[in-house]
């Protein structure tokens, strides 16, 4: 019986260490070069992380964005995120996307993934704006 479980947690590292979820998230690479990236970040707010992925979404390999955004403000925020693509498509939103369990406290961060239906390759340039909202 021990070794069954031993097999058995073996059998679930190798699938979690091998599954498209977790490979995903270690694919995420920087979405342009430092000089074609344009950022706009509110006061309240910092930027910790904004990075390109690619996964599955609506059947084929789409661009995604990862943004993070820590509120270094006194003030519990909610952060407006615009990306704008080099060629002319925009994806954005709002962090956190429902107000229901209360906006970022400060010292906190939240995060969203941001797909890009049709993108298919990284953007040669791209402007990012992150705003807060009034509370």
């Amino acid at each position: 019986m021990k070794q069954m479980k031993q097999i058995l947690g073996g059998l679930i590292i190798i699938f979690l260490a091998t599954s498209p979820v977790w490979a995903a998230e270690g694919d995420c690479s920087p979405c342009v070069a430092e000089n074609q990236l344009e950022k706009t970040v509110a006061p309240e707010a910092e930027l910790e992380t904004f990075t390109c992925l690619f996964k599955e979404w609506e059947g084929s390999k789409t661009l995604h964005f990862k943004v993070a955004i820590k509120n270094v403000s006194a003030q519990a925020q909610r952060f407006r995120v615009n990306i704008f693509l080099d060629n002319g498509k925009a994806v954005g939103g709002l962090i956190p996307r429902k107000t229901k369990k209360g906006l970022i406290e400060p010292g906190k961060s939240g995060s969203f993934v941001y797909p890009v239906k049709g993108m298919t390759t990284k953007p040669k340039s791209l402007i990012l704006k992150v705003s807060t909202l009034s509370p």
